[in-house]
């Protein structure tokens, strides 16, 4: 599992979305935005919004076209290949929402305006780089050079794939201050305030997990640190489920269900969770199926959040 999966996976902050602690607020808006109200902050959110769906969407896409061009090049080497992986057409609608990066990033604009100008262009190269691999491959014309080509667009591709990914985690990075102060803003005097923040904790943690679960895939699976992050996310996800979610204003009545619900996908993350730790704990690391189901449950997670903050 290639960690810009984790990373693509982060939270889709809705307009109704979480915040950072209060206490914070004040020095981020000084000195991170340049907030000259809820208009701005709506726009920060939506950027973020709109950025993060993108990335999410484009991660895999760019995933599958990786898997396309390695077996590309295997069989236009003469290795067997029993069947292409399947590229379906990039569905990234979000993307074509962001006009521009809202002043109210203040001085980190630019800095921002940067890597995303970087993600713009090698998402594009990808594209075109991918459409050029699929005529040669198409057009068998590999039979000509005994898959030379195939071998240099490859590289090409994942060259501009992991500056792609690079970017799109400075963007990730580089926008989450001015989001949280936007989101503080937005959510000053909101009726759900305290079961979104609360829920946001929840997701944080999970995050912090899943961060901690990737590295270990890659390497060797350490118990203690495992377990002590699992410790973390129950106690969040425990103090989450006990709120008693009783908020008076009637057009949010329905939200109960949908936050009873996110509590419930969280519980269940926690069964998947134990399983992998178990089963790991025998083999000394952690299998394709364990990080498949953990992905699985998180998208369960991360969906039912949205959900209920949006």
């Amino acid at each position: 599992m290639r960690k810009i999966i984790v990373l693509a996976m982060a939270l889709a902050f809705t307009s109704v979305s979480v915040v950072s602690c209060k206490k914070d607020i004040s020095k981020l808006g000084n000195s991170v935005l340049n907030l000259g109200g809820a208009d701005d902050a709506n726009a920060i959110i939506d950027f973020n919004n709109n950025f993060l769906d993108s990335y999410k969407s484009t991660s895999r896409h760019i995933e599958s076209i990786l898997k396309y061009a390695d077996a590309a090049s295997a069989k236009a080497k003469g290795e067997k290949v029993t069947m292409m992986p399947i590229v379906i057409s990039s569905m990234d609608f979000a993307f074509g929402k962001i006009k521009d990066v809202p002043s109210g990033f203040g001085k980190d604009k630019a800095a921002i305006e940067a890597d995303f100008n970087i993600y713009k262009a090698k998402k594009e190269n990808i594209e075109k780089k991918f459409e050029e691999l699929k005529s040669y491959m198409n057009s068998e014309d590999y039979k000509d050079d005994k898959g030379a080509k195939a071998d240099a667009i490859t590289k090409d591709i994942e060259t501009e794939a992991q500056a792609l990914f690079t970017s799109g985690e400075n963007v990730v990075a580089k926008i989450k201050p001015g989001t949280d102060a936007a989101e503080e803003i937005v959510l000053k005097d909101h009726p759900m305030k305290e079961y979104i923040i609360s829920s946001k904790n929840v997701m944080n943690s999970l995050d912090s997990n899943i961060d901690v679960l990737d590295k270990q895939y890659s390497g060797k699976f350490n118990e203690a640190e495992v377990q002590k992050k699992y410790d973390e996310l129950a106690k969040t996800v425990e103090a989450n489920s006990k709120l008693d979610f009783n908020v008076k204003d009637p057009q949010y009545s329905y939200k109960k269900s949908q936050f009873e619900s996110f509590n419930k996908t969280a519980s269940s993350f926690l069964d998947t969770y134990r399983k992998l730790i178990r089963d790991a704990k025998g083999t000394g690391k952690i299998s394709d199926s364990g990080i498949q189901q953990i992905d699985s449950s998180y998208e369960s997670v991360l969906n039912s959040y949205n959900s209920f903050v949006k």
